[in-house]
């Protein structure tokens, strides 16, 4: 059956698609039918191409074989921001962060050998996360290949097992029709990250000027919806109907897709509780009574297990039902309860769990046909079930919240931030302590993009660079940053970055001297035999200080460590 491919394309200024906003059928690519013939260098190509595409700020940190491209971005007038960082991981983190919460592709760029190695985690990061990042580093000229050149490198086979797509460039002119590629590729069927080497004589060669175009569309994501099959549709609409207990889980294609209205509105129809992965935390307002919160093994608990546990019918909507969303493939269980699966990547289906139907879909567009299909339907409100678990599950919450004991329990933090915040700020959490107390207990008053975290990898560093993305995104909201002091360590070089540009982000670390997560698995499956997981304390606030950031910008909190805590966490090794 073949698929219905459907465009979007918005303009640089537009919001991104979603609640409340109309899609436009504009069509922003123009290539004038006659044109001066006339030249310009690769790099000047280069930032032409991003411009085209939309991009408003580049995330990057210099090197020798970037000079050129670095003087393409301060002679012309293309209206981007360049934002200097210190580290190129950051960098890229910086752009996933962007990326999720703006609806645009995230760019960042580094130099030759090392800046490349550097960058590789970040994209790694963003593609195993379906978010589109484009990873530029400049590269030894093509000249130079197999001369031992210095930071020779082949970023090419580097880059390809950890993106969707990836490419070395060999001609100047071929920098247009790259570019357009990589754009379309990060955006259309499951986002994902590209990466483009870009030699240093290549930035100098010449590039016609009549090549140089793109479509604006493809600089958001998803640029292209596939409607579902008409058939499965049915099939799917008709389980539903027969369902007399169905739960919906819903992983980060949900937000991507912005199908958070379509959602409520099948939940509502069918008095169907709603689940998430970590990822897709921002699906539903878990204020809503049918809200069940994060289950799996990192972030979930024994109340939202047996709401799982209890449906006839699971919808996996962008979910890939891997590891820790089912606690190793143990809730719900497979043969036990009928599954459709809806994502818009067909690799994941059949992988986990048999579905009754497979929606090789947009969950957006998906959604919306199986309200339209079940117009007729509208089941009663009925949330006892749901209601009961979350107050079980917040009666022991808030037990420990309400302590005073030293050190401080993470509970009481999450309760602290929870009332200082209000519905529309953004929290970046890192992993360690901040992921399964923020995934549990941290409820959001409303749908869309309001926390995020690394769960492609869980890679320590990533919260501080994400939250000055994600700062750049939505300037006007309040965004923190939530790590461990495992994770300052690694990243605390930004603080500089966010104190030269005089960045409104509050940083919270919570200080205990230990890599939490393996210490606690170290206890639970080791015998308590602790080995390399200890380490000294660190005055926070004066590190931050000493980078220009003052109190209370970074809050340092003495915190009890994850070993000795009563985690949310059903396993330690996932």
């Amino acid at each position: 059956m073949a698929c219905i491919i459907i465009r979007f394309g918005v303009g640089i200024n537009a919001a991104p698609f979603g609640a409340g906003s109309q899609a436009s059928a504009k069509v922003t690519m123009s290539k004038p039918a006659s044109e001066p013939s006339e030249t310009i260098t690769g790099a000047e190509a280069v930032v032409e191409m991003l411009r085209a595409h939309g991009v408003e700020i580049i995330f990057g940190l210099c090197g020798d074989t970037s000079l050129p491209f670095y003087d393409a971005l301060a002679r012309l007038p293309h209206g981007m921001r360049h934002i200097l960082t210190r580290d190129e991981r950051s960098a890229a983190y910086m752009a996933d962060g962007y990326a999720r919460v703006s609806g645009k592709v995230g760019v960042c760029e580094g130099p030759s050998g090392g800046g490349a190695t550097y960058i590789l985690p970040g994209l790694a990061e963003a593609n195993e996360s379906s978010v589109p990042v484009l990873g530029i580093n400049s590269d030894i000229s093509v000249a130079s290949r197999g001369r031992y050149a210095l930071t020779a490198l082949d970023q090419g086979a580097l880059m390809r097992p950890v993106t969707k797509w990836n490419a070395v460039l060999d001609r100047s002119s071929d920098i247009p029709q790259i570019f357009r590629t990589a754009f379309k590729q990060m955006t259309t069927a499951r986002p994902g990250a590209a990466h483009i080497a870009l030699p240093f004589d290549v930035q100098n060669g010449a590039v016609d000027r009549a090549d140089v175009f793109g479509d604006e569309a493809f600089g958001r994501y998803p640029a292209e919806r596939v409607a579902p099959d008409p058939t499965c549709l049915d099939r799917a609409a008709k389980l539903l109907c027969e369902a007399a207990h169905p739960l919906f889980i819903c992983g980060g294609g949900a937000v991507i897709a912005s199908a958070e209205p379509e959602l409520l509105e099948l939940a509502e129809r069918l008095s169907a509780p709603v689940a998430t992965t970590i990822s897709g935390k921002g699906s539903i307002s878990e204020e809503h009574p049918l809200a069940v919160g994060v289950v799996g093994s990192n972030g979930g608990t024994p109340e939202t297990r047996a709401l799982v546990d209890q449906a006839d019918l699971i919808v996996f909507v962008g979910c890939r039902a891997g590891s820790v969303t089912t606690e190793r493939w143990r809730h719900p269980v497979p043969g036990k309860v009928k599954v459709i699966h809806l994502d818009v990547d067909p690799a994941v289906m059949g992988v986990n769990y048999a579905a009754e139907v497979a929606l090789v879909s947009d969950a957006k567009l998906t959604l919306s046909a199986l309200n339209k299909a079940l117009a007729t339907v509208r089941r009663p409100l009925e949330a006892s079930a749901v209601e009961r678990a979350q107050e079980q599950k917040f009666a022991k919450f808030h037990a420990l919240a309400e302590s005073h004991d030293k050190p401080i329990k993470p509970e009481r933090v999450i309760a602290a931030l929870a009332q200082a915040l209000d519905p529309d700020a953004i929290v970046a959490a890192d992993a360690g302590t901040p992921c399964p107390y923020l995934s549990a207990y941290y409820q959001l008053r409303g749908s869309g993009r309001r926390f995020f975290s690394n769960r492609a990898h869980g890679a320590l560093g990533y919260s501080l660079p994400a939250a000055i993305g994600a700062h750049f995104a939505r300037p006007q909201v309040k965004c923190v940053s939530v790590m461990g002091d495992g994770s300052f360590g690694f990243a605390c070089g930004e603080i500089e970055t966010a104190a030269r540009y005089r960045l409104p982000i509050t940083f919270i670390v919570i200080s205990n001297a230990t890599y939490g997560w393996i210490k606690a698995g170290q206890k639970s499956g080791y015998g308590q035999r602790y080995f390399a997981v200890d380490f000294g304390t660190t005055d926070h606030a004066a590190v931050a200080a000493a980078f220009g950031v003052k109190r209370p910008s970074l809050v340092d909190i003495v915190c009890q460590p994850l070993h000795e805590a009563k985690a949310p966490v059903s396993e330690w090794i996932a």
